[in-house]
């Protein structure tokens, strides 16, 4: 099984009959404000791994909730209820795309305080003796909160990744686990190496092994959402403001694990698993604009034709549609920076094995070469992102940090071609 499994059938879904249906990037370009932004359009946008720009489907609902239904909702006035509507019609699309049922998807605040709840609730069902598998290639917020469990007495086992190429070998999964280990936490893709991990093939050993598993969307799902019953997850997190949308996270939880995982809410909301996980209130404008996400996929699926008819099966052809362009306008970065002698390519060279989040070592601090290259009208990051583990277990001193170059679907090849042209100036 390829390490890009995960994302093989979404990509065979850009096919009609026997034509091939590429991405308008124009048309999806359109649908982004930013992109109209006189002084945005100067310059070339290359840190979506930090977040994303909003699509206009969810700047109008933002807008719209805010000058018309700011109110306390779920009330028995107009505007109270049309705005829980809203809210309601967000996650129930959201899970439908994602597969998996309504009650299964929680929003909070973000994907970090997400994992920490979800740690907390674990907290309360795992004995002493009981371990947890954690990766070196995660972000902290999906190591961190995991890890502080061995306060009670439970075991965390590090799964390693090589040190040279920053790869998450599955062999070192398999010499951890055995029937004490309760949980296996990883990325789908990490943020600093961008290497799709096969998630299906992940999730079924740890299944085998009696373990339920938590896996970290973050960095795969802007670059397409992801069906997680396919994918065979228990727990699944992502953030919206990565995938085009305002700032929230995430959470989708099976039934039967969520329902056995104690309430961490209010007392009068332990009953309703939309609520079990998340203790604060939701920002109630953001949950209804995100229904916005599900009105660009719609539309793009529209645009091209697609043939699906639920809402799982147009996320993953949009997804075919996205990560085809993602993959060929990569392609000659990747190659440019193989041949250059003055970084050092963390993770693959081969554009189909990783999504379009490149990061590399150079003599000089990750974010000093970021600020040299906004003089050229270059956004990009500079830093340890969040990923210090990762970064020290690659050899690589978090204070100096990698440059990160990432990119999205609206990214055309003349940005990533002005992309390449600046950094043979400033490296």
């Amino acid at each position: 099984m390829s390490v890009f499994e995960s994302s093989t059938k979404q990509n065979c879904s850009t096919c009609i009959g026997s034509e091939r249906v590429k991405l308008d990037v124009g048309f999806a370009r359109n649908q982004f404000p930013a992109f109209s932004d006189p002084g945005l359009s100067k310059s070339a946008f290359f840190e979506n791994a930090g977040g994303t720009y909003p699509c206009r489907q969810v700047v109008d609902r933002l807008i719209r909730f805010y000058r018309e239904r700011k109110v306390q909702p779920y009330g028995e006035y107009e505007r109270s209820i049309v705005g829980g509507k809203e809210m309601d019609e967000a996650r129930t699309r959201l899970a439908a795309a994602i597969g998996v049922e309504t009650d299964e998807l929680s929003f909070g605040p973000s994907t970090t305080q997400n994992t920490y709840v979800l740690a907390q609730a674990f907290r309360s069902i795992l004995r002493s003796g009981d371990a947890i598998v954690v990766t070196e290639q995660d972000h902290e917020a999906n190591v961190g909160p995991w890890s502080r469990l061995a306060d009670g007495g439970v075991t965390v086992r590090v799964w390693k990744l090589d040190p040279e190429t920053g790869h998450l070998p599955i062999c070192g999964l398999e010499s951890q686990l055995d029937r004490r280990v309760k949980l296996v936490c990883f990325p789908h893709c990490s943020n600093i190496v961008g290497e799709i991990n096969p998630v299906r093939t992940i999730c079924r050993m740890a299944k085998d092994a009696g373990a339920w598993t938590c896996v970290d969307g973050v960095s795969y799902a802007p670059h397409g959402l992801p069906n997680v019953r396919s994918l065979g997850a228990d727990i699944y997190l992502f953030s919206t403001y990565k995938t085009y949308g305002p700032h929230q996270g995430v959470m989708a939880v099976r039934r039967k694990l969520g329902k056995r995982l104690p309430n961490q809410g209010h007392e009068f909301n332990a009953g309703y698993p939309v609520h079990r996980l998340t203790p604060a209130g939701p920002d109630h404008a953001q949950v209804a604009a995100s229904a916005g996400i599900l009105d660009y996929v719609d539309l793009l699926n529209d645009h091209h034709r697609g043939t699906g008819i639920r809402p799982d099966a147009q996320c993953a052809y949009v997804a075919g549609l996205m990560r085809e362009h993602e993959t060929i306008v990569l392609k000659p970065l990747l190659d440019w920076l193989s041949r250059s002698n003055a970084v050092r390519l963390i993770g693959s060279d081969k554009a189909e094995e990783k999504v379009p989040t490149v990061s590399v070592l150079l003599d000089r601090p990750g974010q000093t070469v970021a600020a040299a290259l906004s003089a050229h009208g270059i956004m990009a990051g500079g830093g340890h992102f969040y990923g210090v583990r990762c970064l020290k277990a690659l050899g690589i001193d978090p204070t100096h940090g990698v440059l990160r170059l990432s990119f999205v679907h609206y990214t055309e090849a003349d940005d990533v071609a002005r992309l390449i042209d600046a950094l043979e100036m400033v490296i």
